[in-house]
């Protein structure tokens, strides 16, 4: 499956797919050697992907012969979300992340869309994935444990 998100502070009106992304979230890790998932991707972009295993472990490191200088972050969105949901539901928590490693939307306000579609527990157990995979990629030593710069 793939899916496309516009983000921008005025109203979006195209509706194709996008065909060069600044950034590229991988749900599933399984798909990377089966599915051309960096496709078109800019050089100097993001690729966040849901894995607890490192770029090398995955095998991806020539992601930088197709975009230069790309910043590349695995994150252990399943477990996060598990810890936090009791269940393997990792989209919150690739939210929070995104957010963090790319500073495009605050996770203040990806807690506040979480809340707003869905609400009590099941709400803030996903906003505490989100700020759990965003502290993941922002510590407060401000270095992200597997985050690596593919440079040309």
């Amino acid at each position: 499956m793939v899916s496309f998100c516009r983000i921008d502070d005025r109203v979006i009106r195209t509706r194709e797919p996008i065909t060069d992304p600044d950034a590229v979230i991988v749900v599933d890790p399984t798909l990377l050697h089966h599915v051309d998932v960096f496709g078109g991707l800019k050089a100097g972009g993001y690729v966040l992907i849901n894995s607890s295993r490192s770029v090398d472990e995955l095998g991806i490191e020539s992601l930088n012969e197709t975009a230069p200088g790309v910043t590349l972050l695995t994150v252990p969105a399943t477990e996060l979300a598990r810890e936090h949901l009791g269940r393997p539901l990792p989209n919150a928590a690739l939210l929070g992340a995104f957010a963090a490693l790319t500073g495009v939307v605050s996770v203040d306000s990806v807690a506040a869309a979480i809340r707003e579609r869905f609400s009590g527990e099941t709400g803030e157990a996903n906003v505490r994935a989100a700020r759990a995979a965003a502290g993941f990629v922002a510590p407060s030593s401000g270095k992200a444990p597997q985050e690596e710069r593919l440079n040309a």
